[in-house]
């Protein structure tokens, strides 16, 4: 098991998914919610850790051979990650309230409502549970707070950047605005990391994200035995 050396604090669809592949492709093995569906993950643990704070965890068995992680559930445990992992670097990406809310409407939840829990298998019902539970402090537990209470989900999205900024050590974070330019300088000095020859990645914008729902919905319906199938999908 390896100690997770870089932490992702931006919540979903703030270049999340940009930020995972940038750190693969300085070696990394990152760990996301894809990971969550195609890997022997155990998301009960990750709620009975959200749930009970007050009790021991052991991340690094939670986390296996991963040694960074982003988006959820990573960001929903930033806290405690980093009082876990002492020598952590963390990376909050973000970006404007305004903009985060719409993308979320168009991806996340257009994926939840399309789907109706019977028709998930077991593997990915806890998964959903996990995700609904814990993310921004179960923002997604009552489906009428994300789609008709905007500013309690912004709100919520900027106290989290927020807290970020204020409790993590300045010297340990490294904050990226999707607004400003976000590049391998950036992200490679903060690292100590070459910068690679290759361009940025810059991945699954909003229209990206809603061409892909049609395959993430079937897929999602499957057994087990699809799950192989969700990562190559996962992976475009």
């Amino acid at each position: 098991m390896a100690p997770l050396k870089v932490i992702g604090a931006g919540a979903s669809r703030s270049g999340t998914t940009s930020l995972r592949a940038a750190l693969n492709i300085l070696g990394y093995k990152t760990h996301n919610m894809d990971d969550m569906i195609t890997e022997n993950s155990n998301p009960k643990l990750f709620i009975e850790a959200y749930n009970h704070p007050e009790k021991p965890v052991d991340w690094s068995e939670l986390y296996g051979d991963f040694d960074a992680g982003v988006e959820c559930p990573t960001f929903c445990f930033v806290d405690r990650l980093v009082e876990h992992f002492p020598d952590a670097k963390v990376i909050l990406t973000k970006r404007e309230a305004d903009d985060w809310y719409r993308s979320v409407l168009n991806t996340l939840c257009k994926v939840g409502i399309q789907i109706n829990d019977d028709e998930k298998k077991e593997h990915v019902l806890l998964n959903h549970k996990m995700f609904k539970t814990i993310w921004l402090d179960g923002l997604l537990m009552d489906e009428k707070t994300i789609f008709e209470q905007p500013e309690v989900a912004k709100a919520r999205y900027k106290a989290h950047n927020k807290r970020v900024i204020e409790t993590v050590p300045a010297d340990r974070l490294l904050t990226l605005d999707l607004q400003d330019e976000i590049t391998w300088d950036k992200l490679c000095n903060f690292l100590d990391k070459p910068v690679p020859s290759e361009p940025f990645p810059f991945l699954l914008t909003t229209k990206d994200f809603e061409q892909k729902i049609p395959s993430l919905l079937e897929i999602m319906k499957k057994t087990k035995e699809g799950k192989d199938n969700y990562s190559n999908s996962a992976s475009k």
